[in-house]
């Protein structure tokens, strides 16, 4: 999921240029369409507040493609201010988008995927390092975090592999656009084409490592 953003965009190409069979799902409309279109696979139209709709993704993605090897999820809002600045409706708005959205699609997708299989996430190292007028916006990327963290414990017995990236800041233009506040000075952004070059080499690692497990 995410497949109409900047990261998860750039992911699909990434997979689908090492001979992945994608089932897209993404906010945007026309985007979808056009990565539909461009990359092949299906598409569906889902929004990070349908979390039935979310939690419905792997199941349908497995209908759709006959197996399901693993399921990413690239989906994030940013959010800045001091605590006592932040709305309570901008607070649920992050957990909502940042950790349930993300959380449903997953949870949905754990007796889908094959033994052995992925599931995985981008957190950001703002968990690593949350940084002052960040409360809620890394308190949200930090419990998708842990529960990534007790759901990798809790799939041993079918060997999932569990991924959670903590990616940099990255030049995607990402953190100025926020839902209520301003970023603080951050220096440039790496590379985003790098960094998910990185990422979809390991998933395709754990890949290799799952089937020969």
């Amino acid at each position: 999921m995410g497949a109409t953003g900047a990261l998860g965009h750039l992911a699909a190409q990434e997979l689908h240029a090492r001979g992945a069979l994608l089932a897209l799902a993404g906010r945007d409309e026309q985007r979808l369409a056009a990565c539909s279109e461009a990359l092949g696979g299906p598409a569906r139209l889902i929004d990070a507040y349908d979390l039935d709709g979310c939690a419905a993704l792997a199941p349908w993605a497995l209908q759709e493609l006959g197996a399901l090897n693993g399921v990413l999820v690239l989906v994030g809002v940013a959010g800045f201010g001091r605590a006592e600045e932040v709305p309570d409706a901008v607070a649920e708005h992050l957990f909502s988008v940042n950790f349930l959205c993300p959380a449903a699609v997953l949870r949905g997708a754990v007796t889908c995927v094959a033994e052995g299989g992925l599931l995985a996430a981008a957190t950001g190292a703002i968990v690593d390092r949350p940084m002052l007028g960040t409360a809620d916006y890394a308190a949200s990327k930090t419990a998708l975090s842990c529960w990534l963290g007790v759901v990798a414990r809790e799939g041993r017995a079918r060997r999932l592999q569990v991924l959670d990236f903590r990616l940099p800041h990255l030049e995607t233009g990402f953190s100025e656009r926020p839902v209520t506040g301003s970023a603080p000075a951050l220096p440039t952004g790496a590379d985003p084409g790098a960094a998910v070059h990185a990422m979809v080499g390991q998933l395709a690692e754990a890949a290799d490592h799952g089937a020969r497990a």
